[in-house]
């Protein structure tokens, strides 16, 4: 009797630490925390029935489930690894390598930002959301490059090329409703596959920008000069218009003077015709010398005269 006793003590006392155990273990099960990065999905029977934010949170063990899903930005890199072993030039070619509108071929390597925007959405609208994503992102990366000669792409259409990846992939992610957003797509180089080419597009490269020195040396040229000139310019149209005023007002004053002479000799002809002879003569007199020959022949000539002032001359 002893012995049975003791059996059913021990397996009494067994049943209540299991018993014991489960219910620590259902405390430990229902209760969790979601951080602030995070945000967790309520499931009842696999059924989504609440997403909850931070904080402590509490679920009914074997009938409700949660998953938590980090909602900050993740990054993802595309044509390129930080793995060295992936390949010694850290490119992945079958993601890098592109075609252009004009047939040639080009390695882009891009770097996306995204993150999720629904948990439910990104945990149950499909199994490998994030490989959609990579597949939707080098869909749309191909066909903006192939839209696009490959001197815009290696230099001036980066952002036109980014912006569409972005706008295109997030159609494509909005179609498949997988509760997420690409907020960043920036493309981190771009070269041709190949030594010979690099070299060639260098050459190139270093062309245009030669091409651009050349330019920016020639505005500033024109920058200095072209006010010089013009400041020229407005000189000597001043000095002409000043010419041409001094001269209006001259021949002004020339014909007014005109006008009153005519006006007085229409008075009195004779008169005026004396008075300007003498005057002129008054002018011309003063600085010519009249000799008076009369030597032989009817003929009297009138040669330039000594002043008589000053006694006669020898």
């Amino acid at each position: 009797m002893g012995e049975s006793f003791s059996a059913k003590q021990a397996v009494r006392v067994l049943a209540v630490t299991l018993a014991g155990l489960l219910v620590v273990a259902a405390a430990f099960a229902s209760v969790y925390t979601v951080t602030e990065q995070q945000q967790a999905v309520v499931t009842q029977f696999g059924k989504v029935i609440d997403i909850k934010g931070a904080g402590l949170h509490f679920i009914v063990p074997l009938i409700q489930a949660q998953r938590l899903v980090d909602m900050t930005t993740k990054g993802m890199m595309i044509g390129y690894s930080s793995e060295q072993s992936t390949n010694s030039a850290y490119t992945v070619p079958t993601e890098s390598l592109m075609i252009t509108r004009d047939f040639n071929f080009v390695n882009v390597d891009f770097y996306v930002e995204w993150r999720v925007t629904d948990p439910a959405k990104y945990l149950f609208n499909s199994s490998q959301p994030e490989i959609i994503l990579r597949n939707a992102l080098q869909s749309e990366a191909r066909a903006a490059v192939s839209s696009y000669d490959v001197d815009a792409v290696l230099t001036t259409a980066k952002s036109e090329i980014q912006a569409k990846i972005k706008e295109g992939a997030q159609e494509k992610l909005d179609e498949y409703n997988l509760g997420l957003v690409v907020s960043n797509v920036s493309i981190q180089d771009t070269e041709p596959p190949t030594p010979e080419v690099v070299a060639a597009f260098k050459d190139v490269e270093n062309a245009k920008q030669s091409k651009d020195t050349e330019i920016n040396t020639a505005r500033t040229y024109y920058n200095e000069e072209i006010p010089s000139a013009r400041a020229e310019a407005d000189r000597i149209l001043k000095a002409a218009e000043s010419e041409r005023e001094s001269r209006i007002n001259e021949a002004k004053g020339q014909v007014a003077r005109f006008n009153e002479m005519f006006s007085e000799y229409a008075k009195n002809k004779e008169i005026t015709r004396t008075r300007m002879y003498l005057e002129a003569m008054e002018e011309i007199l003063p600085g010519i010398k009249v000799y008076i020959d009369s030597g032989a022949g009817d003929t009297m000539k009138l040669l330039p005269l000594e002043p008589l002032e000053g006694g006669a001359q020898e």
